[in-house]
């Protein structure tokens, strides 16, 4: 019910705003703007579904050949130590498992076409164990939330924007970005577990977190060493190579275990397209909520309160320009994306307003694209504490942010 509410509220808000603007400060194009930017965003939302097609075809044809290769299982007992402290109501090795795994592996690499699909192969194999199929299960919740952190250890895009933005050092923002995230993704794991009486201090959880933190520490040791032109060529590299190496053990998979690849493939490719023209509806709906909202003006509102306050407060106000990428992350990412190059092109990329915009995008994920793609996917109407949960732990990597880049670059 909360992302009804939610989503309701952006029309209401912009209206009466926009009624606002028309009516006492005289202008008479705002309604036309409005239903313009509506109607543009109605098109994108189907463009961008209609765009995953080709994905979604590819990753769940190649997820179909790993799940009778018998390498989903695999996936999904390496981790389970770990996830099922987190999934308790998951059955141990459930296929779940190993598609949430692959999901939050492709996240943190920067990977995004290849995380959306095994995202949605995910939630339809929670869904297979949902007893309420229209209410979201504790485990989706806990996945979304999770996925909704940001778990980005290497924020390629963001450091070839800075890079094509004429940064000196396009990576400097990697310590922070890293720090952030995971600050994000530990808050949500804790409030998820909060709300779903889930206790946290067992040892997988504790080991889980202390790899984690090895494991920047290493790429921060790999990253530190390398020319700052390269850096963004090579982590890219990394990621790409570590997902075609997943591809091609999969194909190999099936070979030894002598299944048809090709037809299991194609088996999984009609689920993909399938599920692309299935979520059209529900990214629509998010789409034009938010583009109501933004072209009345009602985010410049909030950028201009919240840094009145700050000021009124006597604080340092020079994070503010920064916030309109940190309020439209968790709306639209492509938004977002564009706000954090208007941040580098006036005020320069190796600026403390765009270092700090830098961070912001590297951090948080779009909380409310994903909940209404992924539920939408498998037509769960009742969302729970999905969204709270989910801004919580954006504001929690949105502060962190905020803080690491007053202490790294002010």
């Amino acid at each position: 019910m909360a992302l009804n509410y939610v989503w309701l509220a952006f029309f209401l808000i912009a209206f009466v705003v926009a009624l606002f603007k028309s009516l006492i400060l005289g202008d008479i194009a705002i309604f036309g703007n409005v239903l313009n930017g509506m109607l543009g965003s109605a098109k994108t939302g189907a463009e961008i579904s209609l765009g995953l097609i080709g994905v979604m075809t590819l990753w769940l044809g190649i997820m179909r050949v790993g799940e009778k290769a018998g390498m989903i299982s695999i996936f999904a007992k390496a981790v389970n130590p770990f996830f099922s402290k987190l999934f308790p109501q998951v059955p141990p090795g459930h296929p779940a498992m190993g598609s949430m795994m692959m999901n939050f592996s492709a996240n943190m690499l920067g990977l995004d076409n290849a995380a959306t699909p095994m995202g949605l192969k995910a939630m339809k194999e929670l869904q297979e164990i949902n007893k309420e199929p229209e209410v979201a299960s504790n485990p989706m919740i806990m996945f979304l939330v999770l996925n909704t952190a940001g778990v980005t250890i290497i924020p390629t895009s963001v450091i070839a924007l800075r890079l094509a933005n004429g940064a000196a050092n396009p990576a400097d923002i990697f310590i922070p970005t890293l720090i952030a995230t995971f600050v994000a993704f530990v808050t949500g794991m804790i409030t998820v577990s909060f709300y779903q009486r889930i206790n946290l201090f067992k040892l997988p959880v504790l080991v889980f977190l202390g790899g984690f933190l090895c494991l920047m520490g290493g790429l921060y040791f790999w990253i530190s060493h390398m020319p700052p032109s390269e850096i963004g060529v090579r982590t890219a590299s990394l990621g790409g190579g570590v997902i075609f190496a997943i591809i091609v053990t999969f194909l190999v998979a099936g070979l030894v275990q002598k299944i048809n690849v090709y037809d299991a493939f194609i088996d999984g490719a009609k689920e993909g397209f399938q599920v692309a023209v299935r979520i059209i509806p529900y990214l629509i709906a998010i789409l034009v909520a938010i583009s109501a909202f933004r072209v009345t003006g009602c985010m410049d509102y909030m950028v201009n309160a919240i840094g009145g306050l700050f000021a009124w407060l006597g604080f340092n106000t020079d994070f503010v320009p920064a916030l309109p990428v940190a309020l439209m992350k968790p709306l639209s990412g492509g938004g977002a994306r564009g706000l954090m190059v208007d941040v580098l092109t006036n005020y320069g990329a190796d600026s403390f307003q765009g270092r700090l915009a830098s961070v912001i995008q590297g951090t948080t994920e779009t909380t409310f694209y994903v909940l209404a793609v992924y539920f939408g996917s498998v037509n769960i109407k009742k969302t729970r504490h999905a969204l709270a949960c989910g801004l919580i732990a954006d504001f929690a990597g949105i502060l962190a942010a905020i803080i690491l880049a007053y202490i790294f670059f002010h």
